[in-house]
C-alpha cells in the first residue's frame, strides 16, 4: 500500500514504468483463474481502478473474461507510457474490449489533457466498445476521501454509476 504523499507518488510512478503491460496481463489472468476456483464464483468478473489503477482496469478489460470495468480518472491510456511490446499498447487493443466499460474523470485533472481524453473517447467509439463516459467539473482523485481534492457528491455519484453497471452486468 503506497501512501498519499510524495514518496508514495514517486514509488508508484517508478513502478508503472518498471512493469510491462504484458506482465499486467499475466496478473489479470492469474486473478481470473483464482476467482474461478472459488465456490462463490458466479462466472462473471468485474474490475475497477483509480488513476494508474484505472488505466490498468482498462487494460484488464481487454481480457475476454472481464464482463464489466469501471475506470476513474484513468491515466496513461493515451500516452502509452507504460512499457509494452510494439502494437500491444492498451489504446491499440481497445477493440478487444467485450464487456461494459464505464469511464469517469474530472475535467480539471492535468494527468490526461483534453487531447488525450479525446483520443481515448474517439477510439472507443470507432472500435464500437459498449461504454459510458462521464466528465465532471472536478479535479483528479476527487473520490479519494482525504485531502482537499475530495468531493463527496462526485464520489457518491461515481460509486452509484459503477455499482449500477456492476449490478446490470455481473449479477
Amino acid at each position: 500500500m503506497l501512501g498519499y504523499d510524495h514518496a508514495g507518488r514517486d514509488k508508484g510512478n517508478a513502478d508503472k514504468i518498471a512493469k510491462t503491460l504484458e506482465a499486467h496481463d499475466t496478473d489479470t489472468q492469474a486473478m481470473i483463474e483464482h476467482l474461478q476456483t472459488l465456490p462463490s464464483y458466479s462466472g462473471k468478473v468485474g474490475t475497477m481502478g483509480f488513476c494508474l489503477g484505472g488505466g490498468l482496469a482498462y487494460r484488464a478489460a481487454i481480457n475476454p473474461a472481464i464482463s464489466a470495468t469501471s475506470c476513474f480518472y484513468a491515466t496513461d491510456i493515451h500516452s502509452g507510457i507504460t512499457p509494452s511490446h510494439a502494437g500491444n499498447e492498451s489504446l491499440t487493443r481497445t477493440g478487444e474490449i467485450r464487456g461494459a466499460l464505464h469511464m469517469s474523470r474530472g475535467t480539471q485533472a492535468p494527468h490526461t489533457p483534453p487531447e488525450g481524453r479525446a483520443t481515448v473517447h474517439k477510439n472507443l467509439v470507432e472500435k464500437k466498445v459498449n461504454f459510458t463516459w462521464h466528465e465532471f467539473n472536478g479535479v483528479h482523485a476527487f473520490m479519494r476521501d482525504e485531502g482537499e481534492r475530495y468531493d463527496a457528491e462526485l464520489q457518491l455519484l461515481g460509486y452509484q454509476m459503477a455499482i449500477g453497471m456492476f449490478r446490470r452486468c455481473l449479477v
